[in-house]
């Protein structure tokens, strides 16, 4: 597959909650973590003038989606109560919304009793589930009632067992037959509006994320979005070692090719450079190719 069809190989809108989200073109999702354990400190966001601040400078910078996170999965975390999560999820939310009613938000979550809550109370857009529902099996048969969109994502394990030395077969054939389960079922149930995330970093040691990365136009065999979260994660810093605070410029690189290989959404924490990579990526797609 070359490079020009690969950046324009998935052509779609998603209809959330009445908006339609075009994705003929990448676009960004801007992470709001309103955990006190993020593995990037930089990314938490608990008091409301914070939130309000971080939520304006997403859209301002070119930011599409905002996408909240009240849980924190990173490897080895213990995930907090449900009440929890709703509680710091419904401040946030309320936040946005009350400053931003327009805005597509996307909660990260992988409990079907929060997905229903902050859909019904807060109109959330799109769930972003970590687990493609294996962590609540109630969770397709929700979202089926719910018609929304719906990412999602490959994980080996538990966040708790996730990096205990994972092991693939073939990490793509793998996830693609994942996958295949899972859109089957989905569609099986009247969910039409899907996305898929592979999971850089979860269950997933350096070797197989770069595999992924490498092979990541292999995934447009499902003709659906692809989300990709790589922004300022181990596989980035510890290969160059340093930190995730020193990992932006190590971020825009990966994420450049993941763009190039049929990316449609990228979930980061440094929106205006997600922005910028697209677009250049976008004018160098634009140009003839000479023979």
């Amino acid at each position: 597959m070359g490079m020009a069809t690969s950046f324009f190989q998935c052509k779609h809108s998603l209809t959330c909650n009445g908006k339609i989200l075009d994705l003929s073109m990448p676009v960004v999702m801007g992470i709001i973590n309103v955990t006190p354990d993020s593995f990037y400190g930089a990314s938490q966001f608990r008091m409301k003038y914070r939130i309000k601040r971080r939520a304006e400078a997403i859209i301002k910078q070119g930011g599409t989606i905002i996408d909240v996170g009240a849980c924190s999965t990173r490897p080895g975390s213990n995930p907090v109560s449900a009440e929890e999560e709703i509680r710091r999820l419904s401040k946030t939310l309320e936040t946005i919304r009350k400053n931003f009613p327009e805005a597509i938000v996307s909660v990260d979550t992988f409990r079907a009793e929060v997905a229903k809550q902050v859909v019904h109370d807060f109109e959330v857009n799109i769930i972003n589930d970590i687990s493609a529902g294996d962590m609540d099996p109630a969770m397709f048969e929700t979202i089926a009632e719910l018609n929304i969109p719906y990412i999602i994502m490959h994980m080996h394990g538990t966040p708790q067992s996730m990096q205990n030395e994972p092991v693939y077969n073939n990490v793509v054939k793998d996830i693609i037959k994942y996958f295949t389960e899972k859109i089957d079922k989905l569609k099986s149930l009247g969910v039409n509006d899907l996305l898929i995330d592979p999971g850089f970093g979860f269950g997933k040691n350096s070797e197989h994320n770069f595999t992924l990365l490498k092979n990541l136009d292999a995934f447009s065999i499902f003709d659906i979005p692809i989300v990709v979260g790589l922004s300022r994660k181990s596989m980035i810093y510890k290969n160059l070692e340093t930190t995730p605070e020193e990992a932006l410029n190590g971020t825009t690189s990966l994420n450049t090719i993941a763009l190039l290989k049929g990316t449609s959404i990228l979930r980061v924490h440094d929106v205006k450079e997600a922005s910028e990579a697209i677009k250049l990526v976008n004018l160098t797609q634009q140009q003839p190719t000479i023979e």
